[in-house]
């Protein structure tokens, strides 16, 4: 993985470095960088979903105990 810009344990490109941009990221172009309120709108609502079933699991393993 050396000079990836990935910096992740996954990535076995091994190109590129953080000013050109590895091949993971080789589809070039336009990059968004904002989300519109609609998609940080559902971004949160599955982002409290999540956060709601771990927290039923938590309450599942303290009965448990």
């Amino acid at each position: 993985m050396s000079g990836c810009c990935c910096d992740d344990e996954s990535c076995t490109c091994g190109e590129g470095d953080a000013s050109s941009g590895c091949a993971c990221h080789s589809g070039g172009g336009f990059r968004r960088r904002f989300q519109t309120k609609a998609e940080r709108r559902a971004e949160l609502e599955a982002y409290l979903t999540e956060l709601k079933a771990e927290v039923q699991a938590v309450e599942e393993i303290l009965a448990d105990l």
